[in-house]
């Protein structure tokens, strides 16, 4: 929201999902524990390493902005900021 443009921008959704998985490294088990049982994962996806997550990041984002955009960008839901965390989060609480 903040450039005003999408993040991992995809002209269909496995380009979408490959740009991610360019960035931020393609799941498996220890990343994401059930990956693999989702129904459209698929074991035979390219293997790509993480990238460091500052290259997709605005460059004017303050701390607190890359705090939270960090932990809004984690695969695993049980280790992912909640939506009702993220909404007390410095990065929205502080004035501005």
């Amino acid at each position: 929201m903040l450039t005003k443009r999408a993040l991992f921008p995809g002209d269909s959704e496995i380009d979408q999902l490959f740009r991610i998985f360019r960035t931020m490294g393609t799941p498996d088990e220890n990343d994401w524990p059930g990956v693999s049982q989702l129904p459209d994962f698929k074991p035979v996806f390219p293997r790509w390493e993480p990238q460091s997550l500052k290259s997709v990041m605005p460059s004017n984002l303050c701390s607190e902005g890359m705090d939270i955009f960090l932990k809004l960008l984690t695969y695993d839901p049980r280790k992912r900021i909640s939506a009702r965390d993220a909404l007390k989060h410095p990065y929205f609480t502080l004035a501005v």
